[in-house]
């Protein structure tokens, strides 16, 4: 495993300095595989990125968080903190300081960058794909995401090898651990999660419930088209416990609605199970729902930033996956399919569920 290398950005430091204890473990050696690098920034806010390790002829990994608003920089004398753009501009830079020594590059980004933007409307920019043909002109060669918004868009780099990759498993894993499965129900909160959501119920042999069809106006605020209305298509959901499913809560606005909206037909409890929690308007909106006693918990992973006053907010429940990354790694670099890897995360929920 001598030519395994990781390269952790600071914005996926906490997870990716798991991901290497993983490794360690997993190839029974106390030598770790981070190669340090130094990414400065100038005093007008120009950066670089210096690698402070070899990599020349290495199975390089590069480990960045896009979606982690906490770190920061100094420009001009004020501190600013990064965007999904400025931690892309990073990307690029790692990428060029490797390109033509290291015999493979492969970037794991659980949060792909401008993944939201995955589709144009008459004029509209198309970020996600312009981004996946940059990555792979620099020399990308894999990339590695998770429950991508819009997973056709790796349509764009037809002959780059994309996985698209899920928390499920891990997700149900904490479930099943904490709640009563009996007497539940999945509800999906628009048509683009009702795959996600059959998954969930095929997993935990529990019936899909139905769907929100989001009714919205034509006028665009925020860069969305605000919704008008939620109506709901599917079973009776009267003295149901309720499980939402979603690739990612932005607001948390809309998932809130929904849960209104199941409370009104006489839900029972009602959990949340998204992979990415933004949650951009803070802990508040979420805490006020709790309170009202909408939701009870939300079930949320580690793979892009959440702050430490919503980690310990009691509706808040943080799944690891840092040991599945450390596997997708190791499995990858040993030229073995990822097929075992998701088959196993489902016979294990299989076998939780019928001791349940």
């Amino acid at each position: 495993m001598n030519n395994l290398k990781i390269i952790v950005f600071e914005n996926f430091k906490e997870v990716g300095e798991k991901i290497d204890k993983h490794l360690k473990k997993i190839n029974n050696t106390d030598k770790s595989f981070i190669v340090p690098i130094n990414a400065v920034r100038f005093s007008n806010g120009e950066g670089k990125v210096e690698i402070k390790g070899t990599v020349r002829n290495k199975d390089v990994y590069l480990l960045s968080d896009v979606g982690n608003y906490s770190t920061t920089y100094t420009m001009y004398k004020k501190e600013h903190n990064m965007s999904p753009d400025d931690h892309y501009q990073d990307i690029k830079r790692a990428i060029s300081a490797i390109s033509g020594t290291a015999e493979k590059i492969t970037l794991v980004t659980p949060l792909l960058y401008q993944s939201r933007q995955h589709k144009r409307r008459l004029q509209e920019s198309l970020d996600c794909s312009m981004s996946l043909q940059e990555l792979k002109s620099l020399g990308v060669s894999h990339i590695v995401s998770f429950d991508v918004h819009d997973p056709s868009v790796s349509n764009a780099v037809h002959n780059m090898a994309f996985d698209n990759l899920f928390a499920t498993s891990e997700i149900l894993n904490e479930l099943i651990k904490n709640e009563n499965i009996e007497n539940l129900l999945v509800v999906s909160p628009d048509e683009g999660a009702i795959d996600r959501a059959k998954y969930y119920s095929t997993l935990l042999k529990i019936d899909f419930g139905g769907m929100f069809y989001k009714r919205r106006g034509t006028k665009v605020k925020n860069g969305k088209n605000p919704i008008t209305e939620h109506i709901y298509l599917g079973e009776d959901v009267k003295n149901k416990n309720i499980i939402v499913v979603d690739d990612m809560i932005a607001s948390g606005s809309s998932m809130i609605e929904v849960a209104e909206e199941l409370k009104k037909r006489g839900a029972n409890k009602i959990i949340f199970a998204v992979t990415f929690s933004l949650l951009t308007e803070g802990k508040e909106v979420f805490q006020e729902a709790y309170d009202k006693g909408l939701f009870t918990e939300l079930y949320s992973t580690n793979l892009t930033y959440v702050p430490e006053e919503i980690k310990k907010m009691p509706w808040y429940h943080e799944v690891d996956l840092s040991k599945k990354i450390a596997i997708i790694i190791n499995t990858l670099h040993k030229k073995e399919s990822l097929k075992k890897v998701i088959k196993k995360g489902e016979d294990d929920i299989a076998l939780k569920v019928s001791k349940k």
